[in-house]
């Protein structure tokens, strides 16, 4: 994926993302079940971790791939890639 239609496809999700929160709010206001605001929660979860990996795969690609052929990877940019991929999954 290029990085300017990754950047596009992010952007898309954290629209979808924010209007799932509206509606999460306005299910709150009308008093709707807690079986489907749950519903909906995971669902948001579900988008952010998307975000989240789409933009943990441009980062890495960009850090670790997009180098001249034949340079060797920094060993500071595999420990930051890294380092940032273990906090996105806790």
């Amino acid at each position: 994926m290029s990085r300017e239609k990754a950047k596009n496809d992010v952007i898309n999700r954290l629209r979808t993302i924010k209007g799932h929160i509206a509606g999460i709010e306005k299910m709150v206001e009308e008093d709707k079940s807690c079986d489907d605001i749950l519903l909906q929660i995971a669902a948001i979860k579900a988008s952010v971790h998307k975000v989240g990996l789409v933009i943990m795969e441009e980062h890495a690609k960009e850090c670790l791939i997009n180098v001249d052929e034949g340079e060797m990877i920094q060993k500071d940019k595999v420990e930051k890639v890294l380092n940032t991929l273990v906090k996105f999954i806790k």
